[in-house]
């Protein structure tokens, strides 16, 4: 195959059975952090350039593209889910409805994603018009000389008579719709449509209208369930798979995609900014 791998371990010799005054013998320096490092190569070199690393990116046709098109060029791509809102608070059933608005918690979710992603630079910032996701937006992008750019295919999954009410409730008056709802969602349907699967077709739009866009780095503001579809449909994952997957309000989710569309997954629902003065570097 032409590849080779290389493990290379740094550890400190113990010997258990040793008196625990000497549980480090002398001749060693105790070390707060053994090193493990693994490169891989497919040139054949073995070097310390972490570029050789993941270099199952560069295949052809590696994963499924999600544009059928060869791209201007790599994209990066920054999904962000709001912040707190006050249906959240209330375990109320969202969906697509405008009256959940961010909560003073989810203001400073918000801001924290701002200072998490201040390192990162990004060409545009999509978010779904709904007001718990613009509002979101509005905050991660404030001083930004470009617009905000909003789209329809970025809002929440329409949950019919089931929006506003609180799980509970809903759960007591609609049993049989709710628990498909939790329980077999890509099966949740009112009146013939479907929600879920709904979600997987606007996603795949989605994609292709933000990846078409000028740019290579983007930011992605938008709600739970289609932030779910887009990571699914990205993955090669169907409806069925629909809660695979989770992200946590203020969540980050990062993908690169090649030219040929090609996504691969960097990092699902980093949440580490939510309770330390983090910034990512990616």
């Amino acid at each position: 195959m032409g590849s080779r791998v290389l493990l290379t371990t740094t550890h400190l010799p113990f010997n258990p059975i040793a008196d625990k005054s000497q549980k480090f013998p002398q001749s060693y320096t105790p070390c707060s952090s053994p090193r493990f490092q693994i490169l891989c190569s497919l040139s054949g070199t073995i070097g310390n350039d972490a570029s050789v690393t993941g270099g199952a990116y560069d295949y052809s046709k590696a994963t499924t593209s999600l544009t059928q098109k060869l791209l201007s060029s790599p994209k990066q791509v920054t999904l962000v889910r709001h912040g707190l809102s006050s249906w959240n608070d209330e375990s109320r059933v969202q969906g697509s409805s405008n009256l959940s608005i961010l909560t003073e918690t989810g203001i400073i979710q918000a801001e924290r994603c701002k200072k998490a992603l201040a390192d990162i630079h990004f060409d545009q910032c999509f978010s779904s018009p709904i007001s718990r996701a613009k509002s979101t937006a509005e905050i991660l992008w404030e001083g930004r000389e470009e617009p905000l750019i909003f789209l329809d295919t970025l809002k929440e999954a329409h949950l019919f008579y089931l929006e506003g009410m609180k799980n509970e409730d809903a759960k007591r008056i609609y049993p049989k719709e709710y628990t498909m709802w939790r329980q077999d969602p890509s099966n949740f349907n009112v009146n013939g449509v479907y929600p879920v699967r709904q979600l997987w077709d606007t996603a795949k739009i989605a994609w292709k209208e933000i990846l078409f866009t000028p740019g290579e780095s983007f930011l992605v503001v938008t709600h739970k369930s289609i932030l779910r579809a887009l990571i699914c449909t990205a993955l090669g994952l169907s409806p069925e798979r629909f809660r695979a997957v989770d992200v946590n309000n203020g969540g980050i989710t990062v993908f690169k995609l090649n030219v040929e569309g090609e996504p691969m997954l960097q990092s699902l629902n980093m949440t580490a900014h939510m309770y330390t003065d983090y910034n990512y570097v990616y």
